[in-house]
């Protein structure tokens, strides 16, 4: 399943130059991530277990500037790979055009921080979400 995230960027969010930092499209990318445990019912699996997923590499090509008060939308999709949790993921401006693209690969961690398995929960809800 595809999700979107739409956002309007903000005046703090651009650098010097006038357009979007470049630090500053993690941030997109993580707050739709979010929105996507919260839609699949994941927080309070994470509240519950003290466990969080973990960004452990994000490869990110930047195509297009994003400029003040410019909307656009994050689309996001998502497999597993073993251990991992893979986002594929990338922002459009509203003429369709791509700005930026990302893969980011996570990993679960317990509550002591270590790594740990994808739990039978989590795989449910990604399972539950691609049928």
């Amino acid at each position: 399943m595809k999700y979107e995230y739409h956002f309007e960027v903000r005046g703090y969010e651009l650098d010097s130059f006038g357009h979007v930092n470049n630090a500053v499209y993690l941030n997109y990318y993580e707050q739709a991530r979010w929105l996507i445990m919260k839609e699949l019912g994941l927080l309070d699996y994470f509240k519950n277990t003290e466990g969080f997923l973990v960004v452990i590499k994000a490869e990110l090509k930047f195509v297009k500037e994003l400029q003040l008060l410019e909307k656009a939308v994050v689309n996001t999709t998502y497999t597993t790979e073993g251990f991992f949790v893979i986002f594929k993921q990338e922002i459009r401006n509203m003429n369709n055009e791509k700005v930026n693209s990302a893969i980011v690969k996570c990993i679960l961690v317990d509550k002591s921080r270590q790594p740990a398995d994808i739990p039978d929960e989590i795989l449910k809800g990604i399972a539950n979400d691609k049928s």
